[in-house]
């Protein structure tokens, strides 16, 4: 096996595509194919369904992948070895996040690894919901992840590092927006904004529990990708939603953000990663973590 190969399959695994593929490595697409061909062939396992309109990882492809990138970034970092002064760490980490949810956990994590270890290249991939961080941690796309709590990991370790109350976040123009306070079942007619149900999103299960608890379950008005995307609907009139008590510090004009009353259902977030690959890079993200981001008591 060669590391051209090894290029290759990467390229396609990404791009899907094996024009764009051949672009982005400068060569020809007649000659990619060969060599995705001769990297089967001594595999004993094709890696790729190809038709003529789409192409998509096999079993043995998605298994491969994250071996394939490990192999990349330790080349990577031999060469980057090679030419550090003596006594720098350096290293590559990936890292996971929500977006609008992390804004308050992602930033100290990250400045203070950019801080204590400058040669360290940090890859942030923002937009992820839990599932989807969990499924890109198993197959080594990333090697840690901001999520939701608490939640079936399987082999995966998590660790817990905030728990806020959840109030409401309803338009400008609500007839309840001008009050201090509200009990959450006085928005039991109003539409909710959630993230989709098939993305598993512990912030949307966090919202169906509490309307529960209050003894409605809510009527989905829009389902979205992303937090601030819901935020964005409800300042537009289309439903209501819940939302950590610290997204009130980033609401965009026209939302307003309620607290809630009597017992304030809680969302938990968490860190999780994959204890099969903790590479030296992980194991420093995870001590800095442990100091900048310490478990909440209770």
């Amino acid at each position: 096996m060669e590391l051209r190969q090894i290029e290759a399959f990467l390229a396609v695994a990404e791009e899907l595509h094996f024009g764009r593929a051949a672009h982005r490595l400068r060569m020809a697409q007649s000659p990619l194919s060969q060599t995705i061909r001769k990297l089967e062939k001594e595999l004993g396992s094709e890696l790729f369904e190809r038709s003529t309109r789409s192409v998509a990882l096999t079993t043995a492809g998605v298994a491969f992948l994250p071996h394939a990138r490990r192999v990349m970034d330790e080349l990577d970092l031999a060469r980057r070895s090679a030419v550090t002064e003596p006594g720098t760490f350096y290293g590559r980490l990936s890292i996971g996040f929500s977006g609008a949810l992390n804004h308050r956990t992602l930033p100290p994590l990250t400045r203070a690894l950019r801080h204590r270890y400058p040669a360290l290249d940090l890859t942030l991939t923002g937009g992820l919901l839990t599932q989807d961080a969990l499924q890109q941690l198993r197959n080594g796309s990333l090697d840690l992840a901001f999520v939701g709590l608490p939640l079936d990991a399987g082999t995966l370790s998590t660790r817990s590092i905030a728990l806020e109350q959840l109030g409401a976040t309803v338009p400008v123009d609500h007839p309840l927006a001008e009050r201090p306070a509200i009990a959450l079942a006085e928005l039991s007619d109003d539409g909710f904004v959630t993230m989709r149900a098939a993305q598993g999103s512990t912030l949307r299960e966090a919202i169906f529990a509490a309307c529960a608890a209050s003894g409605f379950r809510p009527r989905v008005a829009q389902e979205v990708t992303d937090p601030y995307t819901a935020l964005s609907l409800v300042a537009g009139g289309v439903g209501v939603s819940l939302m950590p008590a610290s997204v009130a510090t980033i609401m965009p004009g026209g939302t307003v953000f309620i607290p809630l009353t009597g017992t304030t259902p809680l969302l938990e977030s968490g860190l999780a990663w994959n204890p099969a690959g903790i590479s030296p890079a992980l194991a420093v993200a995870l001590a800095v973590a442990e100091e900048v981001l310490p478990t909440p008591a209770g």
